[in-house]
């Protein structure tokens, strides 16, 4: 599939005044850039898929018109997380050389900010204090609390909010219509039930939903691999019995057969706790988050689901 035909690249919004929802962060930055000169390096923080990227890329192409790819680096932190990263690619780019007499500065949009590490970030503060007069820095994050203070205090910090269900819902209808793909009510709420607010992940499904035919609930349960949801609650129930290899050769079978993701498996894990009578749920659940953080923090993913189920199974005895 080529970025043209990808729905969630054909449907950014080009202009702040399109983007959806954050009114009180766009209203503020529209104030700032009619005096561009003096536009502070900006941060912005907030959940996956509420318009942080693509409201930076909007100013861009605000400020710098046509150049803006030419004087503009984007480069997303959590690929290139290093000291060296900050060294080489960001202090070669932001150096004065090559600014044309029109462009006020040139802009880098560093996504994923809060994936560098300490050093990098420290080093990033001396290049933003030098580089002041003729660059500015858009730093995006998901986790503020990760951003050293040093770097938080030199920027203007606008906090994005989560998408409201309505307001999904009537983009994903005008997509539907645009793209003459029938859907249901029930199909679009699905999908923002699904995506928890992240318009990104949303626009992802309902397009992976309409190769299926009409959007509607059951095909968006079946593309998103929901369909087979039911079957976690057996997955919890045999290895609270102790049947260890069965409860894994059904997790496996969800996982590698059907597609869902260990984090999705460990989200509906969670809810199916709640669904069974048993004096043990405060064990499941600190359980789940811990084998959540371990996978969070990279660890192999059928070797901790595997042992969550072994720890479940001693739970249950």
């Amino acid at each position: 599939m080529t970025e043209s035909s990808m729905w969630v690249e054909k449907y950014r919004p080009m202009k702040l005044a399109d983007i959806v929802n954050q009114k009180d962060v766009i209203g503020s930055l529209k104030a700032l850039l009619k005096n561009t000169s003096e536009m502070p390096h900006l941060m912005f923080s907030g959940s996956a898929g509420v318009g942080k990227t693509t409201t930076a890329l909007c100013i861009a192409r605000e400020i710098l018109g046509e150049a803006w790819r030419e004087y503009t680096l984007e480069l997303n932190a959590s690929d290139e997380r290093g000291i060296n990263m900050v060294r080489e690619r960001v202090k070669k780019f932001a150096r004065f050389s090559g600014l044309d007499t029109n462009i006020p500065f040139k802009l880098v949009i560093l996504d994923e900010a809060d994936e560098m590490t300490s050093d990098a970030q420290t080093a990033l503060r001396r290049i933003i204090e030098d580089t002041a007069s003729h660059c500015r820095f858009i730093m995006i994050a998901n986790n503020i609390s990760k951003i050293i203070e040093p770097l938080q205090s030199r920027c203007a910090v606008f906090k994005f909010t989560r998408i409201s269900e309505e307001e999904i819902i009537d983009y994903l209808e005008e997509i539907c219509k645009k793209e003459k793909v029938k859907y249901t009510k029930d199909g679009l709420k699905t999908l923002y039930s699904y995506s928890e607010g992240d318009m990104r992940h949303a626009i992802n499904m309902l397009q992976a939903a309409s190769s299926l035919g009409t959007v509607s609930e059951e095909n968006v349960k079946s593309s998103a691999g929901l369909s087979k949801t039911s079957d976690v609650g057996e997955v919890l129930k045999l290895a609270l019995a102790g049947k260890l290899t069965d409860a894994r050769n059904k997790m496996i079978e969800l996982i590698k057969v059907y597609g869902m993701s260990e984090s999705d498996f460990l989200k509906y894990l969670n809810e199916e706790c709640y669904k069974i009578k048993t004096d043990n749920l405060s064990e499941i659940l600190e359980s789940i988050a811990k084998y959540d953080y371990r996978l969070i923090i990279g660890a192999n993913p059928e070797i901790q689901l595997s042992a969550l189920l072994a720890e479940l199974g001693k739970i249950g005895k």
